[in-house]
Formats: C-alpha cells, structure tokens, sequence
C-alpha cells in the first residue's frame, strides 16, 4: 500500500503481536487501511522493517521482542503510547507451534514453551494494554486463536491446547473488562502462512479438497474478520469466537 493510497487517520491505534508476515501482518495491513495507526511486533528486526515500509512509516511503527519477555511486552505497549498517546485494539497473533507428533511423547518443556508463547504473552499484553489505556477509555481485544483449539488436532496437540486455553481467556477478559473493552477471538483454519506450511506444502490441492470454499485460507480473510470485531459494527459483540475456516466444520461428522 503506498503512501498516497492511505485512507484518512481513523483516529485509533492498534497494537498487533507476531506481525512481521502471516496472518499478524494481514491483521495490520486491513487496519492501516481503514486509517488506523499501528504498532507491530515480531522477533525479526529486519522483517518488521519491511513490514513498517511496505505499510507506511508515517502510521506504523515496530518493536523487536520475543512475545513471552514481559520486558519487550512493557516496551512494546509504552512505545505505542509514546508514539500515538493510545492504545484503542490488541491483536494478540503471536504464536508458536515447534513440535509435531503424538501428545503422549511430547516433551513438557516444549509445552510450557507453548503456553508462555501462545497464552501467557496474551495475558501480558492484555494487562498492559488495559492499564495504560483500556480501562480508562475503552477499545477491544482480538485473540487469534485456531480451530485447533476447538477439536483434535491430531500431531500438533501442544498447539490445540494452547489455543484451548486462548479461547477460555477470552472468555474471562471479555467477563472481567466489560463494559469498557470488549474481547473475541479468531479460530482460523489452515492458513496459507510461513507458519503453516508444512500443513500444505506440497499438496495445496489435496487439502483445500477438503474445504466446502475450495481453497484454504489467507492472511487478508483473517484480517478482514479482525477489522470487523474492532469495529463499531460489532460494538454488541464480545465473548465470542469467529470461526473463519472456509467451511471446514461443515464437515464434521461425514464420512
């Protein structure tokens, strides 16, 4: 999006973790586009440069940090501040799945890896977030959660439970900051990210079969669905988990 395609500033300002690619960029790139100002972060600093470039430097700004340091949560939530003076949307996206097998041999370390990455840093960055500007004047939480979360996840069972507990935090942000914030969250199915790949690559075909849409997802459908839980047209709306999956439920239970 170039400079001179920019909407007029919305006068809101997002923080969207794990933004650099995937769906954490699409997230960020429906929101500049709507006027919104941005904050993003990521573990790659030269990533997140490109990504601030290719969004706009004049409404985005990035932080590099490992999701799960509470030291780079607090410098991520006090550079937006400093930047745009609030803090209106979180979009917590990062994420992290690094073991693929059988739950029964899963190692427990690689586990807790999962949570503190996936839940805790979500946690973490909701707290801040409502402390420095929520509480006070309102806005919304988007949890990007997985339809992992809601069936077996044969193979990535880490990651299931983890986007498990994504969706219950949900649930208890949603109880707990109403009326002033309201918090959702996002199941997407398979998305066509770096993250994903090794759940497609090389038979895109073969898994978007399996699809009543016909295709499997992008970063756009994600931050379409985003755009819209931080909203005024979803302002009645909290609590809630917004499966994008491209009908893949529809099939549950054929055979």
């Amino acid at each position: 999006m170039s400079t001179k395609e920019l909407p007029e500033l919305s006068g809101k300002v997002a923080l969207v973790t794990g933004a650099s690619r995937g769906i954490g960029y699409g997230v960020a790139e429906a929101l500049v586009a709507r006027g919104d100002r941005v904050c993003i972060t990521g573990r790659g600093e030269e990533a997140l440069k490109e990504a601030v470039e290719r969004l706009g430097s004049d409404r985005v700004i990035a932080v590099p940090g490992k999701a799960h340091d509470e030291v780079h949560q607090a410098a991520a939530v006090e550079a937006t501040m400093e930047a745009f003076g609030r803090v209106d949307f979180l979009v917590n996206n990062a994420g992290t799945n690094p073991v693929f097998g059988p739950i029964a041999e899963l190692d427990l370390n690689v586990a807790r890896k999962v949570y503190e990455t996936n839940v805790i840093s979500a946690l973490g960055f909701a707290q801040l977030t409502w402390r420095a500007w929520q509480k006070e004047h309102g806005g919304a939480i988007v949890n990007i959660a997985s339809i992992a979360g809601l069936s077996p996840s044969p193979f990535i069972g880490a990651y299931g439970m983890s986007k498990a507990a994504m969706v219950n935090l949900t649930l208890q942000l949603a109880h707990e900051f109403a009326p002033v914030v309201r918090v959702n969250a996002i199941a997407p199915a398979v998305v066509k990210t770096k993250f994903a790949q090794a759940l497609y690559e090389g038979r895109e075909a073969e898994a978007a079969a399996a699809y009543p849409l016909g295709r499997l997802g992008v970063p756009e459908d994600i931050g379409g669905a985003a755009a819209f839980l931080t909203s005024a047209q979803s302002d009645w709306i909290t609590g809630q988990t917004l499966v994008v999956d491209g009908g893949l439920f529809l099939n549950s239970g054929v055979e």
